[in-house]
């Protein structure tokens, strides 16, 4: 694995972590191998996390060489015993064209219709969270609490009102109206979700955005919470809220669990 050192700046010799450089690949097939990867270890992390909820959730990249078709996690398996050669391959029509398991519906609704309105995602990412869930529950956008919450400034949406469980086209297409070009919605009664250009954001935004709503609601019981004014939680948003920042992020969470549990990658 490549690791990026950090470079000094300046006669103070100040040193500060460079932008994450772009990866490169030789062939479509190796493209679509780290995806893979990165969705795998995506579910045994959010099965760390306690993200898993019976059948509920999913997590899709979409494929580099037919970009109508997506990679999401068959139904009814968990998350914690998700490999790579577990994934399924499903294109815009709901067919399974790789995989021998159900998919499932609600997760292949909202994100087709994401992966179809929006051609710079690659991934999106959907649980029912605890925290999400609690949060999505009061039908309010996070307030810049912090600086790991400044992330999601004025780069989130409402989500409402729930209508049950996603099933129809037509809702699929209402939440993607709703969404617009934000990185995060908090969907009413029902909880987070988010998408990135990356597998790596993506899955970074959800764990973020969940620790931020958990955040949120400790400081909210405990007093009344000072938000970040306005212009600072802009700045900060700038500094902590790119995509590229967030595929940073997921990077250590992903040697770490390749570490801890190999046969993902199986």
């Amino acid at each position: 694995m490549t690791h990026i050192q950090p470079r000094p700046i300046g006669s103070e010799g100040r040193k500060f972590w460079p932008p994450v450089d772009p990866v490169s690949y030789s062939s479509v097939e190796e493209e679509r191998q780290h995806r893979k990867q990165r969705l795998a270890a995506t579910f045994r992390l959010f099965g760390r996390y306690g993200f898993d909820q019976g059948l509920a959730g999913h997590v899709t990249a979409r494929d580099p060489e037919h970009p109508d078709r997506f990679w999401i996690n068959p139904l009814g398996q968990h998350f914690r015993t998700i490999r790579v050669s577990d994934l399924h391959l499903v294109d815009g029509d709901g067919t399974i064209l790789q995989g021998d398991r159900a998919i499932n519906q609600a997760g292949f609704t909202i994100h087709s219709a994401i992966h179809r309105a929006r051609a710079e995602v690659v991934a999106a990412a959907h649980t029912h969270s605890t925290y999400g869930k609690a949060w999505s529950a009061l039908g309010r956008l996070l307030n810049p609490l912090s600086q790991d919450a400044a992330a999601f400034y004025e780069d989130q949406v409402i989500f409402d009102p729930y209508s049950g469980v996603v099933l129809t086209e037509g809702e699929g297409e209402r939440l993607v109206e709703t969404l617009g070009d934000r990185k995060l919605a908090i969907l009413k009664n029902h909880g987070l979700l988010t998408v990135g250009p990356t597998v790596e954001a993506a899955a970074w935004w959800f764990i973020s955005a969940d620790n931020a709503a958990h955040t949120q609601l400790l400081a909210e019981a405990a007093g009344q919470p000072q938000p970040i004014d306005h212009e600072t939680a802009l700045l900060t948003r700038s500094q902590v809220g790119t995509h590229q920042g967030g595929a940073y992020s997921f990077h250590p969470l992903w040697e770490w669990i390749v570490a801890a549990e190999p046969d993902l990658l199986d």
